[in-house]
């Protein structure tokens, strides 16, 4: 609220707001207080210019470091944020002060990046970045009242994979997985071809998350932190009927998986293949709409959130679109 005090003959309003005081002098008092009643308003919408003495004290590695060190621990995804936080902290924006931080630099960031990466991946890369400067104005009372990140524009990429595992790539993983050190990555492979899991969705399950008798699998929240019960194939569960029952099913790390897997494409002579472990979800998905389930059947076994991302699977059917469009030509 406003404050109104005679000082020196004039009428001096102050208003204090997230950290910002201002303050002006009026002759009449109803000037004063038409004035602290406009900057409140504009407080309000958050209207009001950054206190920039505050801002110039701070780096954006300062507003990095202590994102990643008090917000990001709390999430599913802490170790993977840390090491984009901290990637991104090693760049020569991070040496700004805040009150020097613009759009304008983060777009000179994106352009460089961009040579290295997909927008999407850019993207994701930047989401905490935009919510850091959102939690420090709400939360830590910082007055960063233009989130630079939020007005970056990209121009549009398509990341869309159609990338199947072919039968001959299949056997070959098969034949050099019979070699491998790690037990666990052999049935790896085998569930993600067979249900379209996340790899960390797998490394999450635990026995009492499977029922065989029903053939049914609970996928607790992960990616887009909802729950779900799968249908297995029976060939999924002969897999988890094989593997331990206390503790974890794949008692591994992610790193661990990625190592494995790294030395099986490597012995398959897939390793300039661009075949990924994800490509295994991706197969799995495609051969649920080639089995003609519904895009809402899919969906429960796959955890999209937003049906709509299953339009990228569309590949899976243009065959059968090919031979009904063909059979009602000779009809």
């Amino acid at each position: 609220m406003a404050t109104i005090r005679k000082h020196r003959g004039k009428w001096q309003v102050r208003v204090r707001r997230e950290g910002i005081v201002l303050t002006k002098t009026f002759t009449a008092k109803q000037d004063a207080g038409t004035w602290g009643r406009l900057t409140e308003l504009r407080a309000e919408r958050h209207e009001l210019p950054p206190d920039m003495k505050q801002l110039s004290q701070i780096t954006l590695a300062d507003l990095v470091r202590r994102y990643r060190n008090e917000v990001s621990p709390s999430k599913k995804g802490a170790d993977v944020e840390a090491a984009v936080l901290n990637a991104f902290l090693r760049h020569a924006i991070c040496k700004k002060r805040l009150c020097d931080v613009t759009t304008a630099d983060f777009a000179k960031y994106r352009d460089e990046r961009l040579r290295h990466i997909k927008p999407n991946s850019l993207r994701r890369q930047l989401n905490p970045i935009q919510n850091m400067f959102k939690v420090a104005r709400k939360d830590w009372g910082i007055p960063v009242l233009v989130n630079p990140v939020s007005a970056l524009e990209f121009k549009a990429g398509d990341d869309q994979r159609e990338r199947r595992v072919s039968d001959e790539e299949w056997d070959a993983l098969l034949r050099a997985v019979e070699a491998a050190r790690n037990p666990y990555i052999q049935p790896l492979m085998r569930l993600g071809k067979e249900t379209g899991m996340r790899r960390s969705e797998m490394l999450r399950i635990v026995w009492k998350h499977v029922n065989l008798k029903k053939r049914e699998l609970y996928v607790p929240p992960g990616k887009n932190n909802k729950a779900r019960t799968i249908v297995l194939t029976q060939a999924a569960a002969d897999i988890l009927e094989g593997l331990r029952k206390d503790g974890p099913l794949f008692p591994i790390t992610k790193e661990a998986v990625k190592c494995a897997w790294r030395r099986v494409r490597k012995r398959a002579g897939l390793e300039d293949e661009d075949l990924r472990f994800h490509d295994f979800r991706h197969e799995a998905i495609s051969r649920f709409f080639e089995m003609d389930l519904s895009v809402l059947e899919v969906a429960n076994q796959s955890g999209h959130k937003d049906a709509r991302m299953l339009l990228r699977y569309g590949h899976a059917i243009r065959a059968k679109i090919t031979a009904k469009l063909d059979k009602r030509r000779l009809a």
